[in-house]
């Protein structure tokens, strides 16, 4: 496996990022970028190229029984778009159910309350999907 590795939490007001290290020892919350303005694929993209990001992980929110909704039809949308401007980096998309009740559980447990996880959550889950996704 190539590193280090953006994973992504798309969400319908914010986007949150986390990446591996060069090394891929280590993983850390990375950013959130806001859904709703018209830069966010590029904000990321900058990101993958400030960071020299050489794979990207994006969460895939499916439903309980695992099949697709319309969430997904949108979270598939956007990685068209994101597709489009990585060139050579692959995108891989993952399952993500329970990876924000896994990180709104630990930002709790790290004595965050709900009220001010607001802009570390995006950002905690998507640390989720990218631990997940290695399986750590």
């Amino acid at each position: 496996m190539t590193h280090p590795i953006l994973a992504i939490d798309h969400g319908e007001a914010r986007i949150g990022l986390a990446a591996t290290d060069e090394f891929g020892i280590g993983a850390h919350p990375v950013e959130t970028v806001d859904a709703r303005k018209e830069g966010a694929i590029s904000r990321i993209v900058e990101v993958i190229a400030e960071r020299k990001i050489q794979a990207v992980v994006l969460g895939l929110p499916l439903r309980m029984d695992g099949s697709e909704g319309r969430s997904v039809v949108k979270v598939r949308k956007f990685g068209d778009e994101l597709t489009k401007q990585l060139g050579e980096i692959p995108l891989t998309y993952f399952d993500e159910r329970f990876t924000t009740m896994t990180a709104s559980d630990k930002l709790r447990e790290a004595g965050k309350k709900a009220k001010h996880q607001r802009g570390l959550i995006d950002q905690a889950a998507a640390l989720e999907i990218l631990n997940d996704y290695l399986g750590w």
